[in-house]
């Protein structure tokens, strides 16, 4: 299994497997708007022999009354549902903070699953101020700081790329 950058032969199964692990078009739909409409973007596969089983897409958001920090969203991550549960996601995301950390952003948030995503080091963004512009519940809105203490006093909320609210 390789975790690698998309290309444009990938585009067809990026959709496929973000449709089947959701059972709806919607975050397939949002995968493509945010593709073509957010720069930059960090889109990973997983690649197993030339099969796409995974997908993992990384895009700006901003914090009300801090544009100096470089904040990414991790939204969203498919897996395969026949390969779920056997550590795709868990390379993705592995492979998607290194490349956040490679170029320079501060920190992540995720809107996910509680039990899955601390294991990375993500905490509720409540903890430092942060809430998000949607009705979401506290334990599943993370954060994870990638530069020593970034998010330290920088209380606001979270906005997503428009893209997010078209789909």
């Amino acid at each position: 299994m390789q975790i690698r950058l998309e290309n444009p032969a990938d585009v067809v199964a990026i959709h496929t497997i973000n449709e089947a692990a959701f059972r709806t078009r919607a975050e397939a739909d949002l995968v493509d708007a945010i593709r073509g409409q957010a720069v930059p973007i960090i889109s990973l596969v997983a690649d197993d022999d030339g099969s796409i089983a995974g997908h993992i897409l990384f895009s700006p958001v901003s914090l009300t009354g801090h544009d100096e920090l470089k904040i990414m969203g991790l939204a969203p991550m498919a897996v395969a549902p026949a390969q779920q549960r056997g550590g795709i996601g868990s390379a993705l995301v592995r492979e998607g903070l290194a490349h956040c950390r490679a170029l320079g952003y501060d920190a992540v948030v995720v809107l996910g699953h509680p039990e899955f995503y601390p294991r990375f080091g993500f905490v509720p963004a409540s903890r430092f101020g942060i809430n998000s512009e949607y009705d979401v519940p506290d334990e599943a809105f993370m954060a994870l700081e990638l530069e020593g203490s970034v998010l330290e006093g920088k209380t606001g909320t979270i906005r997503y790329h428009p893209a997010f609210a078209d789909c």
